[in-house]
């Protein structure tokens, strides 16, 4: 066993809490790239008190039974949750900026990106899925700068969706409608499969600057 792996280390501060093969190998890989101590766990597994912030998955989540909670997300780079562990062990402040972009159709993408890193990404199958998602992203990440971005361009989709948004999240998150000229079309012509295609388009849109939209629901922080 490697010396990294720290299954007997009860002093690490992070912790991978999880029985997905996947997304145990690539945190693991990423975690001893960096020589980073950590402590495996499955989610029903009780935590130690000194380990600080808990990987896992999203499906995993609900399982584990802890404070500070990071969640991997599939087909995205480990390097980006492991950098916000290791900020959060470190003390440091989190990200001051938050993103959210949605790619709206019969198949909702989206992302959530953060001075400049992707978060986290996903697909819904409908609109109140959707308004669920975004508002529940919002509400999981409390930081001082938060935008909300929708693409333009399946107008019926977008129409239907701004409204509900817009009577579901706090009144400080702005909301802007960008253009998605560029997005979907070219992201169709590479090889992805169809959710990837959605959430990569969801991460052009959070990616440009669109046209304000003048909020009239807004709920209270």
């Amino acid at each position: 066993m490697s010396p990294l792996h720290s299954d007997l280390n009860m002093e690490a501060k992070i912790a991978v809490s999880t029985v997905s093969g996947k997304a145990y190998y690539f945190l693991v890989n990423e975690l001893k790239a960096r020589g980073i101590d950590f402590l495996s766990l499955t989610p029903y597994e009780s935590i130690p008190l000194n380990v600080e912030v808990v990987l896992t998955t999203q499906t995993e989540s609900e399982h584990v039974k802890h404070p500070k909670i990071l969640i991997y997300q599939e087909n995205t780079d480990p390097a980006i949750i492991v950098d916000e562990a290791v900020k959060q062990v470190k003390g440091k402040k989190g990200f001051e900026t938050m993103v959210v972009g949605v790619d709206p159709g019969k198949t909702f993408g989206i992302a959530v990106l953060s001075n400049g890193n992707i978060l986290e990404t996903l697909t819904c199958e409908s609109v109140e899925e959707a308004v669920e998602a975004v508002v529940e992203i919002f509400n999981k990440h409390q930081v001082a700068v938060r935008v909300l971005k929708v693409g333009s361009w399946s107008q019926s989709y977008t129409a239907e969706l701004l409204p509900k948004l817009d009577a579901a999240l706090p009144q400080d998150v702005t909301v802007e409608i960008v253009r998605e000229a560029g997005t979907s079309r070219f992201i169709g012509q590479t090889k992805h499969t169809r959710k990837t295609k959605h959430t990569m388009a969801a991460i052009k849109i959070a990616e440009r600057h669109g046209q304000p939209y003048k909020r009239t629901g807004a709920t209270k922080t």
